[in-house]
C-alpha cells in the first residue's frame, strides 16, 4: 500500500511556481497520456524545461513513444538524494499504488502543466 508523502501537490501550485527558478528544488513527477494509460516516473531540477523536452520530442524517449506527455502528479524536494530515492521508490511501486497516488489529488488526471508551469496543455 502507498503512503501519503506530504501535502497535496495540487495545493502547492504557488509554491512550485515560486521555486521553479531555484536550482536546489527537485521535482519527482508522473506523466501519462490519459487516465489509465502508461505511466512515466521521473526526477528533474527544472520541471518546465524537462516537460518541454518531453512534449517537443527534443530527446528520443519513452514518453514520446507512449504519448505520456501530461503532467499528472508532482512532488518537490530540496535534497537531491531524497528526490532520487523517491523516484526510485515510485518506479518500484505497483501500478495500482501509483494510480491511487495520482487519483488522491488529481482524480481526473488533469494535465497539471498549465496550472504549475503556465504551459499549454499536452496535445496528441
Amino acid at each position: 500500500m502507498w503512503k501519503r508523502s506530504g501535502p497535496s501537490p495540487l495545493l502547492q501550485v504557488h509554491a512550485i511556481r515560486s521555486t521553479l527558478a531555484c536550482m536546489k528544488t527537485l521535482f519527482v513527477y508522473i506523466l501519462a497520456a490519459r487516465k489509465g494509460s502508461t505511466l512515466y516516473v521521473g526526477v528533474t531540477n527544472d520541471m518546465r524545461r524537462r516537460l518541454t523536452e518531453h512534449r517537443e520530442g527534443d530527446l528520443p524517449s519513452f514518453t514520446r513513444a507512449y504519448g505520456a506527455l501530461r503532467l499528472v502528479y508532482v512532488e518537490m524536494y530540496e535534497d537531491p538524494a531524497t528526490a532520487i530515492h523517491r523516484e526510485k521508490q515510485l518506479k518500484k511501486w505497483r501500478r495500482d499504488w501509483k494510480v491511487a497516488l495520482i487519483e488522491r489529488d488529481n482524480p481526473d488526471w488533469t494535465d497539471l502543466g498549465p496550472t504549475y508551469l503556465a504551459l499549454p496543455p499536452a496535445t496528441h
